[in-house]
């Protein structure tokens, strides 16, 4: 059986609210660690494989998976019948790794950095800036729904995600704000946001 090694309120709750949407809970053992907190509470847990002590981190007998955009196709791969993924052959198969890797690779850094007020030439030349980030989701979401089209995928799973936690932390568009108010009022994250207390 897979195992999640989850620690709740933190990025793998994504990961926790993806199992709920694809109806496989009963597939997945959820292990509860510990983790260091920004606030300085919690601290590693013994019991969490992850060699940083870290969550998510997805153990699959030998075989291992970390980073929730690595964690999120493995399992929308694994079991392509929720419709959450988009299977090798698909015609938005490049579409559906470009926003997961997009946003692991790029919204979130940028994120990171614009909120901690860090910047330099370097950084803007190579990851983008925030306002150009938040620009390519406005541009998207202005036209359609959701990023792949008119159906949801695990991919506004995970990039809308920072959105609904920070709130007004994270500045956007009327036309994300909206994507992120569909996204949030799913039963799956209504469930989970209700179990870990959010």
């Amino acid at each position: 059986m897979l195992t999640l090694y989850h620690s709740p309120n933190s990025r793998s709750t994504s990961v926790v609210q993806l199992i709920e949407e694809m109806g496989i809970a009963d597939k997945i053992r959820v292990e509860t660690v510990t983790i260091p907190r920004q606030d300085g509470s919690g601290g590693a847990d013994p019991n969490n494989p992850h060699p940083e002590k870290k969550v998510p981190y997805l153990v699959d007998g030998d075989d291992f998976v970390r980073e929730r955009a690595a964690i999120i196709l493995y399992l929308t791969d694994r079991f392509p019948e929720s419709g959450l993924g988009r299977s090798v052959g698909d015609p938005q198969r490049g579409a559906y790794l470009s926003w997961l890797v997009w946003y692991q690779g790029v919204l979130e850094p940028v994120a990171i950095l614009s909120w901690a007020q860090l910047s330099h030439p370097a950084i803007t030349a190579s990851l983008r800036d925030y306002d150009t980030a938040i620009q390519r989701l406005d541009e998207v979401l202005s036209r359609q729904p959701y990023l792949l089209g008119q159906e949801y995928s695990a991919a506004d799973l995970l990039a809308s995600g920072p959105f609904s936690w920070f709130g007004d932390q994270m500045p956007s568009t009327d036309a994300i704000k909206a994507w992120v108010a569909r996204c949030v009022d799913r039963p799956a994250v209504k469930a989970v946001a209700a179990r870990e207390g959010r």
